[in-house]
């Protein structure tokens, strides 16, 4: 598929009535790991992993590297990939476009609670860049309203989010990514005054499954740096057993 191609693939997944269910990943390797299942309609990275990968903290990767990183897992596999871009890098209508010539077809942008036209604009940026390129760039745009809303009650946080998330699907997002710990009630105010099918979630522990947000009419779910810290935590464990005297367990699969 060519990139407007599979930016509408991944549009289409958005807009699906099934959650999309997107497992992030950080390299070529775990790209290739995860496109090789077959329910696997579409990748997305993690900004976080894929810092933490090169020894910077989260948010801190050079934009050069970061869009190295993702070209690379984007030129790897057939699928559409969404890139995690922190907050644009300062410009993030040049990143989007830098992004879209690497083949990246969608990703989360950060609003960081800046002000709200400020943010808005941004989204109104990113829409313009893909245009731009002939693509339909799919916009997760992430408000950071409730895990950046400080001691306001939960009530209020729900409230901005609801407002920059529809200005944001007014100035062209495909969807809104609502970070943090959502619980039914949580979810369905998000839903009810974002839209069905326009509200994005991670899965955290303790938060609902992916079959309980679709039910509540979520559009997508995705973990974040999860996945990587499952596949340190089993690195680590192996090679403390491997310390031990033990051995790499039977059927470890070839996946390198």
């Amino acid at each position: 598929m060519s990139t407007a191609d599979k930016a509408r693939t991944l549009t289409d997944l958005y807009s699906a009535p099934e959650i999309l269910r997107v497992v992030n990943i950080w390299d070529v390797v775990s790209a290739k790991a995860i496109a090789a299942l077959p329910e696997t309609r579409a990748l997305a990275t993690a900004g976080h992993s894929i810092a933490a990968s090169f020894g910077y903290s989260d948010g801190q990767i050079p934009r050069e590297l970061m869009l190295d990183m993702v070209g690379r897992i984007a030129a790897s596999v057939d699928l559409p990939v969404s890139a995690d871009l922190d907050d644009g890098y300062g410009d993030a209508e040049e990143t989007t476009r830098l992004a879209i010539g690497v083949g990246i077809v969608g990703a989360n942008v950060e609003d960081r609670l800046k002000p709200f036209a400020e943010s808005v604009a941004q989204v109104e940026a990113i829409v313009k860049a893909g245009e731009a390129e002939g693509v339909s760039f799919a916009l997760n745009a992430r408000t950071d309203a409730i895990v950046r809303g400080g001691d306001k009650p939960l009530s209020d946080k729900l409230a901005d989010a609801v407002e920059r998330g529809r200005a944001y699907l007014d100035a062209g997002a495909t969807a809104v990514f609502v970070p943090g710990i959502l619980d039914a009630d949580a979810t369905r105010f998000l839903v009810d005054g974002i839209g069905a099918g326009r509200v994005s979630v991670i899965g955290l522990p303790g938060a609902l499954t992916a079959a309980e947000y679709e039910a509540l009419g979520v559009a997508r779910i995705s973990y974040g740096p999860l996945p990587q810290r499952v596949a340190l935590t089993a690195l680590q464990d192996t090679a403390a057993d491997l310390y031990a005297n033990g051995a790499i367990p039977a059927g470890t699969r070839a996946l390198n």
